[in-house]
């Protein structure tokens, strides 16, 4: 299985996905502040992912708060908490593991600060273990939903790349396949950051999983020509509605599916669901650097001067969703009622200590 991140010797490990898959190389980060540059500069992507290198930012920011005063220490942990909660404005999982965190440390605050400390790097470790293991529960629930013999189409990754280990949508299809389906995948290239042909399809040839690459503009025609039987991707927040924010061009497939009658299913952890926000219309999109657009591999491919929109992400609304599945089971709809349950039972199993969002939440 591919690893993205590790906690080893105080430092945070990340494969450095821009270099996929050209090399694998790993990047050790030292402070918080290197974790967060490596957040906002797509070094590690992905929302689960990106949850738990802030948990390990957070985590490593507070080994470095040399002082015996606890009020100093909160003052510090929340500034460093803001730090990182700034890289990124769109994953929330970013902010509810720094949430958790904090509500770790602050359940604490009776104990010494040295105590604390190690508790937040106990607890960020144990959070890439629950994140693998609950992907697993989730790709097991949605394997049934694969028929033997599917041909899926993915927009963008969400794969072990994405998250701890394992994957939401590509853990869909490991799980399917480790059922002793025969499935195979076709991969969006997912422009402008290319995260279906570069990571996607390394994932899936490392898994020796059947895969074939395809430009965005493509879909349609396959669609057309009856080659897809289900769309599966990941998200990087979800509505209390089920309107979810994924990868730029996940509306487009989504709308695509849905006229020509393929089930599209959204696959993410409960993590992901921000029942404080009600709708898509409150999930802030992030606007990336024209750059990513107007240069590959450092090299221009536009003219000089002409403006570029890049936004990373788009909504795709409840309506064109057939299925959001989790750890905890599929929700469908209406998703306002199903969601709510999955998450009442969640908490009669006791699974994982996640941070509810209060009514009206939104976060940055």
């Amino acid at each position: 299985m591919v690893r993205t991140i590790a906690w080893q010797k105080d430092r945070v490990l990340m494969i450095d996905q821009r270099r996929l898959p050209w090399e694998e190389r790993w990047l050790v980060c030292r402070n918080y502040r290197e974790v967060g540059r490596a957040i906002r500069e797509m070094v590690i992507r992905g929302a689960p992912a990106i949850g738990l290198a802030a948990a390990m930012g957070l985590a490593l920011g507070a080994l470095r708060i040399r002082t015996k005063n606890p009020a100093v220490f909160f003052r510090e942990l929340e500034r460093v908490k803001d730090f990182l909660a700034s890289q990124r404005p769109t994953a929330v999982n970013l902010v509810w593991a720094l949430e958790r965190l904090e509500a770790l440390a602050r359940s604490m605050k009776a104990e010494p600060i040295p105590a604390i400390q190690r508790a937040l790097v106990a607890e960020a470790r144990a959070m890439l273990a629950e994140d693998i293991a609950l992907n697993r529960r989730l790709g097991a629930h949605g394997a049934a939903l694969v028929p033997d013999g599917a041909t899926i189409l993915t927009h963008c990754n969400a794969g072990a790349l994405a998250t701890g280990g394992y994957g939401t949508a590509l853990g869909v299809v490991r799980a399917a396949q480790e059922a002793g389906k025969k499935v195979r995948v076709l991969a969006d290239e997912t422009r402008p950051f290319l995260q279906g042909a570069r990571l996607t399809a390394w994932e899936l040839k490392k898994d020796r999983i059947p895969v074939t690459v395809i430009t965005d503009n493509m879909a349609g025609q396959i669609f057309k020509s009856g080659l897809i039987d289900l769309v599966v991707v990941g998200a990087d927040r979800i509505a209390a509605n089920g309107d979810t924010a994924n990868k730029i061009g996940t509306y487009t497939v989504a709308v695509l599916a849905d006229r020509h009658q393929v089930p599209f299913y959204v696959a993410a952890p409960l993590s992901t669901i921000d029942r404080g926000t009600p709708t898509g219309e409150a999930i802030p999109i992030e606007q990336r650097p024209p750059e990513e657009v107007t240069h590959v591999r450092g090299r221009r491919i536009t003219p000089e001067g002409v403006p570029v929109l890049n936004p990373a992400f788009d909504v795709t609304p409840n309506a064109l969703i057939a299925a959001i599945v989790t750890e905890a089971g599929v929700a469908r709809k209406p998703y306002i009622q199903s969601i709510a349950q999955l998450f009442r039972q969640r908490g009669k199993e006791g699974k994982g200590t996640a941070v509810r969002y209060p009514a009206g939440r939104r976060t940055p």
